[in-house]
């Protein structure tokens, strides 16, 4: 065998295992990502089926105390001011607004920030320590 030969064979053995790294390289980070894309999806929606619940949980409460001050405001429609009444009514209106089916809407936290707030308002003018205990916790503003 001559030296030129030899050379040959040693620089094919040489790309031979450079290219055996780059591939196995390449097929490791297609593998890899594969797997992430699946494990990334599958954590997404259990945060996003954990979150939707939390947000429904809130929106219902709020719902719920909507409905027992319109049922007082039936039985009794002198026992609140005009002013609640009328606070009652919008905080009614931004739980129908609320976009439950498109939970990528922009509006949702500024709604939902008004719903807080709103209930807070609300609270406070019927003088009553009533809270949402669930998850997420209402922002620490006290009046």
């Amino acid at each position: 065998m001559n030296s030129q030969s030899q050379l040959s064979s040693i620089e094919d053995i040489f790309d031979s295992s450079l290219n055996l790294e780059e591939t196995h390289f390449k097929e490791g980070y297609n593998e890899g990502y594969s797997q992430g894309l699946m494990s990334g999806k599958e954590e997404a929606e259990q945060t996003g089926l954990k979150m939707g619940f939390e947000i429904g949980e809130e929106l219902g409460f709020y719902r719920g105390c909507v409905d027992v001050w319109n049922s007082a405001i039936l039985v009794d429609p002198t026992r609140f001011s005009t002013r609640l009444k009328e606070s009652i009514k919008k905080m009614e209106e931004l739980i129908e607004k609320y976009p439950v089916l498109d939970p990528e809407d922009e509006r949702v936290n500024e709604i939902m920030d008004s719903l807080r707030l709103k209930f807070r308002v609300i609270r406070a003018g019927l003088g009553v320590k009533l809270e949402y205990d669930g998850y997420p916790k209402p922002k620490e503003i006290e009046f």
